[in-house]
């Protein structure tokens, strides 16, 4: 909690400074995000009364736990465990951060996400040379009937990287407990976009006489 006292947020960070040195004396993964891996930090929680106490300290500073601090492994402390790490990967789908990094924004700033986490998350696809060559020359292969040349290869990916703000996902979380809302708005269809860009070319055009274009758009669920 952003308010709290001088001696909390000490207490909170010292917690945190324990948490931290008795993880690194146990497991080196803290910081990954594989599901597996989060599993394995739990292990080591349960079996550490110490770790335990200090993580149930940092939880409650950041809303996670509304319990009393303890050295128990409790069914609220994993719910509140479970609530934290997905709060993280929401984070990290803009911001990558590493479990241990989050742990420690918690204790420092008494985050307070158990509500939910940040407001606002916006997920964008970037795309890789290799994956925006495959996705170019399948609309290429469809639309016009042939495979994409090197400069469409080329052009067409700078198209992908221009668009991705336009086909980013916004997810607006609001509310909290039993009556939180998500929203969620996508945005434009990056396959949809060059299909559109490739078929007003003036191959496209004439490929559309053909029906090459209305053919590849039933694929798409016609329009």
């Amino acid at each position: 909690m952003a308010g709290s006292s001088p001696d909390q947020a000490r207490a909170t960070a010292q917690a945190a400074e324990s948490a931290r040195t008795a993880a690194a004396g146990t497991s080196g993964t803290t910081g990954q995000t594989t599901t597996g891996d989060f599993t394995d930090f739990l292990k080591i929680v349960a079996k550490n009364p110490t770790l335990i106490t200090a993580y149930s300290k940092i939880l409650k500073s950041g809303n996670y736990y509304n319990g009393k601090i303890t050295d128990k492994y409790t069914p609220a402390l994993i719910k509140a465990f479970n609530k934290a790490e997905e709060d993280r990967a929401l984070v990290s789908l803009t911001s990558p951060i590493s479990r241990d990094a989050f742990f420690q924004q918690i204790s420092v700033m008494g985050s307070g996400t158990g509500t939910g986490g940040p407001s606002t998350v916006t997920s964008v696809t970037k795309y890789t040379p290799e994956s925006a060559r495959v996705l170019v020359n399948s609309i290429i292969q469809d639309t016009l009937g042939r495979k994409a040349t090197d400069a469409e290869i080329k052009k067409y990916t700078q198209v992908l990287k221009g668009i991705e703000g336009k086909a980013s996902t916004v997810t607006k979380y609001s509310g909290s407990g039993a009556n939180q809302t998500q929203t969620v708005t996508p945005g434009i269809s990056e396959k949809q976009y060059l299909v559109d860009q490739i078929s007003g070319t003036d191959e496209g055009k004439a490929n559309k006489v053909l029906g090459f274009y209305e053919t590849f758009m039933n694929a798409l669920g016609g329009r």
